[in-house]
């Protein structure tokens, strides 16, 4: 004997099986044309028949490929040769290795040479390089022209090579293609995509898991009532199927279709314009984070550089004040010119007390000239390159250079009246407010590294013969070089506090004799085989004493906007906030403070660089010491911690209010995240703008990708794409926090509904000596979990517990949602109680009111089950939609219209009796009232958080 139709068991499964197959394939088409789109970027090929165009995709080694300036490289290639007059071209690297400063790279000096760009397809030469390896920062190669008498050879390092991922920031350049596809360093340092399973989904299957356990359970019960009679075995087999519903099969559509509901109403929140759901499989993850791993650049900064302050000691320029210092150079060069030239070197040698002008004007002169920043001019399409190069037109200059600070302090000192107009390898000019042209050689420069934290350049004033030693650096080193003063170490705190980056600036002006000598040793250091940087920084050292000290400066990196209330939200609704940079370890820890990541009234503790295992141990006590303490370490550091005392490392780390990582690897921000993962079992959240965050997004549980300046590797990479850092509060706040309730809410319910129909089952069966007959047949169990109830408990979907614009005000709402409270093991308990309670007194009910017209049991009991669903809805509801109220009506329409169909199952005419109705009433009052009795009184003496803030 068959129990009920086949359709009832295949129809619910396929329609299951189809949602989620459709869900699932319209994500993996979205994400093939995205990737189509990067991939069919066309880029200019150098070939026998000219130049052609070629799709980014269709690039292969030993290609000959023409990049422009602002253009993404394609592959990793050799420079060969470039348009710009120098010889050199600058690299945009931060989508690569998150740091700002850009980078200077040299093009093959025997291609360089030649003529045009098309002799390069007339030599005979090859390209000897390393096998492909993950390593961004170093290469080693030789390039060999075959054809020439003898064969040249030179030899490669990183300076020649332009990674993929890398943006051209000056001229067009041309390269041959090296490596592509897989072999890329950037594909490299970056991991595989995995698929991700939300903790929610992970927690639904575990409480399935149980339902499963209940329903063989319940069936063997039921046999062994018979006393394991006769072929028992089948009877087992027909429970099973029977009682089958206690798995609801509907909850998987549900909860998938939840999930578009939740996608389509991020993407159509005008608050958050832009924003890309690029994984609707996850959205309850948003509303349960604990870690916030973020990136800096372009992320929280807009990685634009802001002169802000000027201070000479006794006294201090701010923004307000700049057209102060603007008078002061304006009056040092107006009397400068009207002084007979006879005096003019008399005036400016004698020891008189120095006027403010005069120290306003040697600290600009300083700043002017104390950098490797270059101005390059460009066509504007009206005048000619040459012309405005010749003239010095302000309207075709760029400045261009390693560091964003240097541009931000050559700019401001064009704004003041002293322009940087010229530059080359061995000279500098200037342009006064006057007009006139200072020309200054330059004798000797030596650049900024990250041990030294400092840079110097020696120059020769053309017009008057002097010799004067500029330098710019950080206080700490700085402090010891400088003449005693009383000032600069408080000034210096004063405007780090401010989160201002600042740069000491001195000088020491040199006779003819002292710098023959200094060059002469300089000179023979350099030649030297043994030891020669040490000797060379000795060399140099002997120049850094005693110098005067002239100003501070201080920069600002702009913070993206609204940055601090969003980092405030986050901390308030218990998220940790974690920055991991590619960047400067005092850059990293200014950009903190600006931020607020790291509060006024909280200590920094910056873990000293550590290279060994005693080292570490060391640190790690020390740092374990203090309290509530925020930590900045920087990578080469935080790798040694990880290689001895992961575990210690990591459990210090954990309770830190904020942490700090700065010269971060790519793979390193991935490591991080794997690590709390498993640490802290929470869940992390990702979020960064740059090629090299992707690693990083792709490992968290959420991985939110910032559309930024610099491309959409990361936003193409992530779950959840935005415009804008501030977007990402709403995101957390009100998005992912309704889509974890709203779930929480769908399952549990679509359980109950469920768990309903399989008491009334069994206690139908149990009345009836425990036979495996079925209660409802056909359509009645197709339409009950469909047409009848899905409209309504679906619509939970649309349910909120308070306004999107309370649950910004009151982040502390989410903190309640990081427990897991919404659905847990208790929560499945009480629903797990309801629906026993529910389902007993709908059967038990129907069989005592109706014990003489008991050939209508049927027509009674699922009567009553639709209306407590419905009426079950209506009290789990919290905020009314209109829709809500519209699948209340429609289902209860639905279920009244087919009662014309169900004739076979209902009679319509004992529907119609009073005393059905009657009957009706009192069993659905019976299971539904005392549920309704008891959230009134939970509320009234319980009240959840969020009621205390709508009432």
């Amino acid at each position: 004997m068959r129990l009920g139709a086949l359709y009832t068991y295949w129809v619910p499964l396929g329609f299951v099986l189809a949602v989620t197959v459709i869900r699932e394939a319209t994500e993996e088409i979205r994400c093939y044309m995205r990737d189509k789109e990067v991939n069919s970027q066309i880029y200019s090929k150098l070939t026998a028949r000219g130049t052609v165009k070629v799709k980014s995709s269709n690039i292969q080694v030993g290609d000959l490929i023409i990049v422009e300036k602002n253009q993404r490289v394609p592959a990793d290639m050799i420079f060969l040769r470039t348009s710009e007059k120098n010889g050199s071209c600058f690299l945009r690297t931060d989508q690569l290795d998150g740091e700002t400063d850009w980078k200077l790279r040299l093009p093959v000096t025997c291609t360089q040479r030649l003529p045009t760009a098309s002799d390069l397809l007339q030599i005979r030469s090859y390209v000897y390089a390393e096998e492909p390896n993950i390593d961004i920062h170093n290469f080693v190669g030789t390039f060999t022209r075959e054809d020439s008498d003898p064969p040249v050879n030179e030899s490669l390092s990183i300076e020649n090579t332009l990674w993929a991922s890398t943006v051209i920031a000056s001229g067009t350049v041309v390269g041959v293609v090296l490596y592509t596809g897989r072999e890329l360093r950037s594909v490299m340092n970056t991991s595989n995509p995995r698929s991700k399973i939300g903790l929610f989904d992970l927690e639904v299957n575990c409480l399935t898991k149980i339902l499963f356990g209940a329903l063989v359970v319940v069936s063997l019960v039921m046999v062994a009532l018979q006393h394991f009679a006769g072929r028992w075995y089948l009877q087992i087999i027909r429970f099973l199927l029977l009682f089958s519903n206690i798995i609801p099969i509907s909850l998987r559509v549900n909860l998938d279709m939840g999930k578009i509901v939740y996608s389509w109403v991020i993407r159509r929140d005008s608050k958050i314009p832009g924003t890309v759901v690029r994984s609707s499989t996850i959205p309850e993850q948003l509303g349960r984070i604990s870690y916030l791993l973020t990136d800096k650049t372009g992320t929280l900064t807009q990685n634009e550089m802001v002169f802000k302050r000027l201070h000479l000691g006794t006294v201090a320029y701010g923004l307000d004040s700049m057209d102060e210092v603007q008078s002061h150079i304006f009056s040092i060069y107006t009397q400068q010119s009207q002084d007979p030239p006879a005096l003019k070197g008399v005036t400016l040698a004698t020891k008189v007390r120095k006027t403010m002008s005069s120290r306003v004007h040697e600290a600009v002169k300083a700043i002017a000239l104390c950098h490797n920043v270059t101005p390059v001019y460009e066509s504007n399409g009206v005048t000619d390159q040459a012309e405005a190069e010749r003239h010095y037109e302000d309207s075709c200059r760029v400045y261009q250079a390693s560091s964003p600070d240097e541009v931000a302090l050559v700019q401001w000192t064009e704004s003041v009246g002293l322009t940087l107009v010229g530059r080359d390898q061995s000279s500098m000019q200037l342009r006064t407010p006057g007009g006139q042209i200072l020309n200054f050689t330059i004798l000797q420069i030596f650049p900024f590294t990250y041990e030294s934290k400092r840079m110097g350049i020696i120059v020769r004033d053309e017009s008057t013969g002097e010799i004067t030693f500029y330098m710019k650096g950080a206080d700490v080193v700085m402090a010891g070089i400088v003449q005693y003063n009383d000032w600069l170490e408080e000034e210096c705190g004063n405007m780090a506090r401010e989160g201002l980056r600042v740069l000491v600036v001195a000088k020491k002006s040199l006779t003819e004799e002292q710098y023959q000598d200094f060059e002469a040793r300089y000179v023979q250091a350099k030649l030297s085989v043994h030891d020669r940087s040490l000797k060379v920084a000795t060399v140099i050292e002997s120049l850094e004493m005693e110098m005067e000290l002239l100003c501070l400066t201080g920069v600002e990196d702009q913070l993206q906007t609204d940055v601090r209330p969003t980092l405030e939200t986050l901390r308030n609704a218990g998220i940790k906030v974690w920055m991991l940079t590619g960047d400067k370890l005092e850059t990293a820890t200014c950009t903190a403070k600006n931020a607020h990541l790291v509060t006024r009234t909280q200590d920094i503790h910056i873990f000293r660089l550590v290279t060994n295992r005693g080292e570490a141990h060391l640190e790690l006590n020390a740092f374990r010491r203090k309290h509530d303490c925020a930590l900045v370490i920087s990578g080469d550091s935080l790798e040694v911690c990880l290689k001895y005392y992961e575990y210690e490392f990591m459990e210090l780390a954990c309770q830190c209010p904020a942490v700090v990582c700065c010269r971060c690897a790519p793979t390193q921000k991935a490591q991080i995240v794997r690590l709390l993962q498993e640490r802290t079992g929470k869940l992390t959240c990702a979020v960064g703008d740059g090629g090299n965050d992707v690693s990083m997004i792709q490992e968290a549980d959420c991985g939110v990708g910032v559309e930024g300046k610099e491309g959409k590797q990361a936003s193409l990479a992530a779950d959840f794409s935005i415009t804008q850092f501030k977007h990402l509060g709403r995101l957390l706040m009100v998005h992912g926090r309704n889509s974890y309730k709203r779930s929480a809410a769908l399952s549990q319910f679509v359980i109950h509904r469920s768990l309903c129909i399989s008491t009334m089952q069994a206690v139908f069966s149990s009345v009836f000596y425990f036979a495996s007959v079925p209660l409802y047949q056909g359509f009645l169990i197709i339409g009950y979990s469909t047409i009848y109830t899905m409209f309504p408990v679906f619509s939970l979907v649309l349910d909120k517990d308070v306004k999107s614009e309370v649950a910004m005000l009151y982040p502390e709402l989410y903190k309640d949602l990081l427990k897991g409270r919404p659905l847990s093991y208790k929560t499945f308990l009480i629903w797990v109680l309801i629906s026993i309670y529910q389902g007993s007194i709908i059967m038990y009910g129907a069989l005592l009111l109706f014990e003489s017209e008991f050939v209508h049991i049927v027509a009674i009991s699922f009567t009553s089950l639709i209306l407590t669903e419905l009426l079950m809805v209506a009290l789990t509801i919290q905020t009314w939609h209109w829709l809500m109220i519209v699948a209340e009506l429609l289902s209860l329409s639905c279920y009244i219209a087919s009662l014309v169909f169900l004739h076979e199952f209902i009679d319509v005419y004992f529907i119609a009796t009073l005393s059905f109705l009657w009957k009706v009433t009192v069993i659905t009052l019976v299971s539904c009232l005392p549920l309704y009795v008891l959230k009134y009184l939970r509320r009234r003496f319980s009240p959840p958080s969020y009621s205390k803030l709508t009432s």
